[in-house]
């Protein structure tokens, strides 16, 4: 049996303003056509197939004929789990619809375990795969808040949550495989940020939960998968070294930082229980470079890409010892009847001159969510010894923020 894990689609989102809707949809086609051509019989979804919890008529419309191309195909099976980006109640409207074809989703953990527990049947209905569908498991899903608890009483509650949660479907999942008296592998998903993690900066991944909690080691897991599908992390990557845990990484370079990074996806081919991983190689669908140095360095790389009819979408960093004022200027004279575009210029000797304050090369882009609360702190002159706890509290209420369903009323 051929399974392909996938992840961290992110379908609809955005870079420096620029809508990605063609590179998403070439993706899509060319995995619907590797599934054929690889004859895959089930293909993991490991959440986050939207950039946001509310995706548009667009994003939905890909999502949906991808699933119903798919779904024509020689491919038996199709699970998608909720990310923490997902509206689980939007990934769920639809399901019973969906299992119809074949397409299992898991928007999120519900009270019974057994509803992560999926047993799949071939053509003759003889079960072949079981998976624990475990999706994006939110605070609220694992840990109950008390009045008065330590930082440290949190983090614990959270890990021994999702260690129980783990625990609880595999038991499950046990069972179903001694009832059924077949040795069929048995597969499991997730979506968090395991202990040792690679990531980019820029490339969006958030962190899940507010403290060090944020990263769990890999012995949370049972010992019983036969191969886990995580997602969440955007670098294709091992946990622990192991051959059998691992993140698929996303289908898209994220932002300039994953740029040169080779995207792929994993090919999982059991024999019995045993698992062979193949990476299959994603194409760049639109180019992304970026640019960095002194000017005359910037200037030469330009010219190099122009010479090979570039097309790609480049971000400019401007490292020089020469204040120059005219840099938008002069970057856009320099790609002046290319097909190449300048999504984003940054000059760090005007930011350096400014003490990092806000200027107008400086935008929104460029902070996040906690770099401007902790700049609003230090406008307002609050203490200090003060800001660390004010910071924490912050986070705690923007991480709860994330993770209300806007979809479910």
């Amino acid at each position: 049996m051929k399974i392909l894990h996938t992840s961290d689609w992110h379908i609809g989102r955005t870079l420096y303003g620029r809508k990605r809707y063609e590179e998403f949809e070439a993706f899509l086609t060319w995995l619907a056509e590797t599934i054929q051509q690889n004859k895959i019989d089930a293909l993991l979804v490991a959440g986050d197939i939207f950039d946001t919890s509310a995706p548009s008529n667009r994003a939905q419309e890909l999502y949906y004929r991808f699933l119903c191309r798919v779904a024509a195909s020689s491919c038996r099976h199709v699970v998608v789990v909720a990310g923490n980006h997902d509206s689980p109640s939007f990934l769920n409207a639809p399901k019973e619809l969906l299992k119809a074809l074949d397409v299992h989703v898991v928007g999120s953990s519900t009270e019974s375990p057994k509803d992560e527990v999926l047993v799949l049947r071939n053509e003759q209905d003889a079960p072949e795969l079981i998976v624990c569908a475990v999706p994006y498991l939110r605070d609220r899903d694992i840990r109950v808040a008390e009045a008065g608890e330590s930082v440290e009483d949190k983090e614990r509650k959270l890990i021994d949550g999702i260690r129980t949660h783990y625990a609880a479907v595999t038991v499950l999942a046990e069972q179903k495989r001694e009832e059924l008296g077949s040795d069929i592998p048995i597969v499991g998903t997730g979506h968090l940020f395991t202990a040792g993690g690679q990531t980019v900066d820029g490339d969006g991944v958030r962190e899940l939960y507010v403290g060090s909690l944020a990263h769990v080691t890999a012995g949370i897991f049972p010992t019983c998968f036969d191969y886990l599908a995580l997602g969440h992390l955007h670098v294709p990557q091992k946990v622990n070294g192991s051959e059998t845990i691992r993140y698929s990484g996303s289908s898209l370079p994220m932002g300039f930082g994953e740029a040169k990074q080779q995207k792929s996806v994993c090919q999982v081919e059991f024999h019995s229980a045993t698992a062979s991983v193949e990476l299959v190689n994603v194409p760049v669908f639109q180019k992304l470079e970026r640019v960095k140095g002194y000017w005359d360095g910037i200037r030469g790389r330009i010219l190099e890409l122009s010479a090979t009819g570039s097309q790609g979408w480049l971000e400019v960093i401007y490292e020089g010892d020469e204040v120059i004022g005219d840099l938008r200027e002069r970057l856009e004279a320099a790609i002046s009847g290319t097909q190449m575009e300048i999504l984003r210029i940054k000059n760090n000797r005007i930011i350096d001159r400014v003490l990092g304050q806000l200027h107008e090369e400086e935008t929104l882009d460029d902070l996040n969510v906690n770099d401007v609360f902790e700049r609003c702190l230090a406008v307002h002159d609050v203490p200090e010894d003060q800001r660390s706890e004010l910071l924490r509290a912050y986070q705690e209420t923007v991480s709860s923020l994330y993770e209300d369903d806007v979809q479910a009323e």
